[in-house]
């Protein structure tokens, strides 16, 4: 039986699942073992908490209360004791006003950032805004990608624009989508690349 070889992001990716289902166990910080839960989820893990809360967020306002994220980490099936969440919310409630701003919240869970990594998603960034207005929208990606080879475009089921919106949807939030990628959304959300990866193909 023929098995197709593991591309070497499979092989890092297994490995960090792995190191951090270990690593959880002896994590003492609560915002740690939060990111720890999620980088042991995959690439993913932060993105799909990400959605969650956005989902959650009904009004709109950005603001985590401490019933919205017990809510959320239940709905993940991460598992934090009433302790734990305490020390998230006393961290991360600069105001004190008994919420969390959930751009911050999922900044400080993401992994820390390289500057050199810093220097590389700026780069990604510039190629992709084409026009160098600070954006990226449909038209950019137009001209360093195409989706010829996506299955729901060989099948007619989706247009082009379709399936790049989407692809523009995973940088925003539902409550400020407006179809236009700032490079701070970029940033913020630069694992998406890789599920972006994976649906279209680069032009040569």
């Amino acid at each position: 039986m023929f098995h197709r070889p593991v591309s070497a992001t499979t092989r890092q990716e297994a490995e960090m699942v792995n190191w951090a289902q270990r690593a959880v166990h002896g994590a003492t910080d609560s915002i740690e073992k939060l990111r720890l839960l999620c980088l042991a989820r995959g690439a993913n893990g932060i993105l799909g908490l990400a959605r969650v809360f956005r989902r959650m967020d009904e009004d709109g306002n950005k603001q985590l209360s401490k019933e919205e994220l017990t809510d959320g980490l239940t709905e993940v099936g991460f598992e934090l004791d009433e302790g734990e969440i305490d020390e998230l919310m006393s961290k991360l409630d600069g105001d004190g006003n008994g919420s969390i701003d959930l751009t911050e919240f999922i900044a400080a869970v993401r992994p820390p950032m390289s500057e050199n990594r810093r220097k590389v998603v700026h780069q990604a960034f510039q190629k992709l805004d084409k026009t160098g207005d600070g954006g990226i929208t449909y038209e950019d990606l137009r001209g360093v990608y195409n989706v010829k080879c996506h299955p729901r475009y060989i099948s007619g089921e989706e247009s082009e624009e379709s399936i790049m919106n989407k692809f523009l949807g995973n940088f925003e939030q539902e409550a400020t989508k407006d179809g236009i990628v700032s490079e701070k959304k970029y940033y913020f959300c630069t694992s998406s690349m890789k599920v972006f990866q994976r649906l279209l193909k680069r032009n040569s």
